[in-house]
């Protein structure tokens, strides 16, 4: 609940004390039109990786796969777009770095573990059952 309080009352107001902070020292209208300027900027990158990240999704279905890392890829760059229209300087920032792939990439795979289809191991179980075991069976319907 804190993590919550901190985010909606507590980033809003270092936004707004850099606004302030970089309005005198450049001006009122210079800092409105450098958020408006970041916004439509990055509007445009995230519009851009966003289409490529539609055509990997495309082509990891016709290949048969799950393309589950370019649709978290495609979720965080929602929520780039989000961080780059939100006016403010230190929103800005975030959006922008999460615009480089291989930061973006970096990112999801940290909170993501992504298992590979090697053999699988004797202390694979110890995890918390990272991969079903799969048993092959014959079986056959009784009535």
């Amino acid at each position: 609940m804190w993590l919550f309080l901190l985010i909606f009352v507590g980033a809003p107001l270092v936004e707004l004390y850099f606004l302030i902070q970089v309005g005198s020292f450049i001006g009122a209208l210079p800092t409105i039109a450098l958020s408006v300027l970041t916004a439509v900027i990055g509007g445009a990158l995230v519009r851009m990786q966003g289409l490529g990240v539609l055509l990997r999704v495309r082509q990891a279905m016709d290949r048969g796969e799950a393309p589950a890392l370019e649709l978290l890829d495609g979720a965080v760059l929602l929520v780039t777009g989000f961080l780059l229209l939100l006016p403010g300087f230190l929103t800005d920032i975030l959006g922008f770095l999460l615009l480089i792939p291989p930061l973006r990439r970096a990112l999801i795979l940290r909170y993501v573990r992504v298992d590979t289809l090697g053999p699988r191991r004797d202390d694979d179980d110890l995890g918390g059952g990272h991969r079903p075991r799969i048993i092959d069976a014959d079986w056959r319907r009784e009535d």
